[in-house]
């Protein structure tokens, strides 16, 4: 049995928000990937320019939202790797929290719908499975701090581990 063919490897930035009231923003996307499904705001890095996580954070805040943050308004709360993701890519996605609330308007954009949503409704949305079962969770339990995880999707059940932190946070 020969090895499968080879996967591109994708980088990107996932960006949660949260408005005064706790809410969080999500896209109902219209586009590849997670097409139909919720998401926080995001996209891939500009590989070809050598961008950083951050900067990508700043720039697809922005470009979504009309939200100008400053690179220190955002906190790196996670990393997370899928190997085989739908059996399309393999993915590294940074997860920033900004720093505090922030203010945008539920309007329709070229991705798809920004939509706010109490957080205890995440679950009930058409969300990613790796999402559903690994990301949220471990975003709500690491939340404030930082979280590394590894996802395999290659297999008939979804696998995953925590890489860091190898203990707990403080309450």
């Amino acid at each position: 049995m020969s090895d499968p063919a080879p996967l591109p490897y994708r980088i990107a930035v996932l960006c949660y928000l949260f408005d005064a009231a706790g809410r969080v923003l999500l896209i109902h996307r219209r586009r590849p990937p997670n097409r139909d499904r919720h998401s926080p705001i995001g996209g891939k890095l500009d590989q070809q320019r050598g961008e950083s996580p951050q900067a990508c954070a700043v720039r697809e805040t922005r470009e979504e939202t009309g939200l100008e943050l400053a690179p220190d308004q955002l906190h790196l709360t996670g990393l997370v790797s899928e190997t085989g993701h739908e059996g399309e890519a393999h993915w590294l996605m940074f997860l920033y929290e900004a720093l505090g609330p922030v203010s945008v308007t539920p309007q329709r954009i070229a991705e798809g719908a920004l939509e706010w949503h109490p957080p205890a409704a995440v679950p009930d949305l058409a969300i990613p499975e790796t999402d559903r079962r690994v990301i949220w969770p471990l975003f709500w339990r690491f939340r404030g701090s930082f979280f590394a995880a590894h996802v395999d999707c290659t297999g008939p059940e979804l696998s995953w581990r925590l890489e860091q932190p190898v203990t707990e946070p403080d309450p």
